[in-house]
This record gives C-alpha cells, structure tokens and sequence, in this order.
C-alpha cells in the first residue's frame, strides 16, 4: 500500500499494474482504499483474483476467478524492464517472482517483503530452477573467474553486474534472497575460495568463511557454493 499512496500523492503518469489475491471479496485487503488511490493515477490498472470458486457477486473489470498462474502474469504484459514490489507469504512469493522472470523481469527489479512467517531455510540453497545453468547472455567478462561449484559453471566476472547475485540469477542458478542490501543474510553463501568485496556495506558482516552475494563482488577468482 506504501507503494501505492507515493505515485498517488504525486499524481504520477507512469504505469502501475496492482495484482491482489485473496479467497474472497471479504478478505480483500484495503479494497476501498485501494481503489481510491488507482483512480488517481492516469495509467493505472488493477487485476483481481479471488480463488474460492463459483462467487456470483464478485464479477466485474479485472476480476479473474482462480489462481495467480505463471500464464496469468504473462497475460499481464508487465514491461520486461518495471519494478515489482512483492508482500505475500514467503512461498506464494517465490512462486510469483519466478513467474515475473518467466515473464521477462530481471530479477534485480523484483523486490519483496515477507507477509506472515518465514519457513525454516538453508541460506542461499533453494531447490532446482525451471531452467538449466548456463553462462550468461552476451560477451564474456573479462574480471576474474567466478566458479559456482554445485552447478558446475565457472564464467568470467563482468561490469554489467552490479553483484554476485546477479550474475547468478544471469546464469539461472537458484539461489536464496530477499532484501537484496546485505540486511536479512537469506543469500549468504560460503565462498570456497579467496574473497569478495562489498559494494555494499551490509548491516551486520556475515559469519567468518561466508559472503552475501546481493551486496558484493569478485576481487579474485571465487568459488561459491551454489
């Protein structure tokens, strides 16, 4: 909603795309508010899912019956270079950020803020993604060599990225994160060899023998556990 009252207040004409789900229309967070607010924005649109089936009364201009699918976001037709801002529990969260990038959005532009409780987690592992590791789009860097050891790729580092994460989230390595500032350690990652060097300073160091990858680059050839 913070996201929302700024462009309001300040009658912005960019684009905004506001994308809520809910079981049903009685559990619709700040409906009203809400749609106050996109009524002061030129280029504004709202998309609503509710998921309990068969609500007669819910119909109605960008209302969808059901859930919120990797093909619903696509439909969207969200610009490949926008921001998304993401407050959900961490599991439907990840599952929409993975479907923004199917969709064409840089990871580095999707941020997020946990709604609920956060499951237990092994930082910076997560579970396969839905593509294959490989080396990043376009000439190779010509920095030092960056190795992720349980994927088995190692690619030279490149200016065009502003950290180690997104050089990673490039190659299509799956990796935990979340603040994206060095301030939650969700993407500490031990560096198995050498070190790095914070472009950002993060709030609290990690442990001795670990890296935050959101926040840092290779001053060396680096191994990372990922």
């Amino acid at each position: 909603m913070a996201m929302l009252h700024q462009p309001a207040r300040e009658r912005c004409s960019r684009a905004v795309w506001r994308v809520h789900a809910a079981r049903n229309p009685g559990q619709h967070a700040f409906a009203e508010e809400a749609r106050q607010l996109l009524a002061r924005l030129p280029n504004a649109c709202a998309f609503i899912y509710y998921t309990t089936p068969n609500l007669e009364a819910a119909r109605g201009p960008g209302i969808t019956h059901g859930h919120v699918t990797n093909e619903s976001i696509r439909e969207l037709g969200i610009p490949a270079d926008a921001h998304a801002y993401l407050c959900d529990p961490a599991g439907f969260m990840s599952d929409v950020a993975a479907a923004l990038q199917l969709a064409g959005l840089s990871g580095s532009n999707i941020h997020t803020e946990i709604f609920g409780a956060q499951a237990a987690v092994n930082p910076g592992l997560t579970g396969p993604g839905p593509a294959h590791p490989h080396r990043p789009p376009g000439p190779q860097g010509t920095g030092p060599f960056v190795t992720f050891d349980r994927s088995g790729l190692s690619t030279r580092w490149s200016d065009q990225y502003e950290t180690l994460l997104e050089l990673t989230e490039a190659c299509d390595i799956p990796t935990r994160w979340s603040c994206r500032t060095g301030v939650c350690h969700t993407c500490t990652t031990p560096p198995l060899t050498d070190h790095v060097q914070y472009t950002t300073q993060p709030l609290e160091n990690p442990a001795s023998g670990e890296a935050l990858p959101c926040c840092s680059i290779p001053t060396t050839d680096v191994l990372l556990d990922l």
